[in-house]
């Protein structure tokens, strides 16, 4: 678990339209509480200390959820909504975790380096910016991070040639393409093209 990161939630008596945006009127954002065999439970949180935890935190650092009248519970931040056109958390949905199973989430990719491939005046396709891992909560890492700089034109990556932090295993079925180094003015191949609309 991530050491020092907490969030102090309250149960939400009231649910709907109305009572969301009453809340959101006051700084407070609505959310859900989820974990594996239980019930849910409608929570609320100050907009402010949510923010400033998802800064830290994202979607893969367990912290600690402290629900008002109930016992502390390591969590996720599972997903959030938006304003189309604020910056904003419109609602958030917290995810308790057993720190000794698995979890499969999603997280993205960030490529470090120049391929050398692009200097000789090739050009990089990338088909995939995410991927899916699998990890126990307290492994889960923010990004994972690819180093492309020995690529040739014509070489790539696929997900099996990634990198993984300790304890992380990238979750597919199939060994996709996640990067290429083409020739200029050639036309994707059909597993490109593939990947792309992916």
């Amino acid at each position: 678990m991530s050491q020092g990161l907490s969030l102090a939630v309250t149960p939400r008596s009231k649910t709907g339209k109305n009572a969301n945006r009453q809340l959101r009127a006051r700084g407070i954002i609505p959310g859900v509480y989820y974990a594996a065999n239980a019930e849910s439970i409608p929570v609320q949180v100050n907009e402010a200390a949510l923010m400033k935890l998802y800064a830290v935190a994202g979607r893969t650092a367990v912290f600690d959820l402290q629900i008002e009248g109930k016992s502390t519970q390591p969590a996720l931040i599972w997903d959030v909504e938006y304003y189309p056109t604020k910056n904003r958390f419109q609602h958030v949905d917290f995810y308790g975790v057993d720190l000794d199973k698995e979890l499969k989430i999603s997280v993205p990719l960030e490529f470090s380096g120049v391929a050398k491939g692009t200097k000789l005046g090739g050009k990089l396709e990338v088909y995939r910016e995410q991927i899916h891992v699998l990890s126990k909560p307290q492994s889960l890492p923010q990004k994972i991070v690819v180093d492309i700089s020995g690529l040739d034109v014509g070489q790539g990556l696929r997900v099996a040639d990634l990198a993984m932090p300790e304890g992380v295993r990238a979750s597919y079925d199939t060994n996709y393409a996640i990067i290429t180094v083409i020739i200029p003015g050639a036309g994707k191949d059909d597993e490109g093209e593939d990947e792309a609309q992916a």
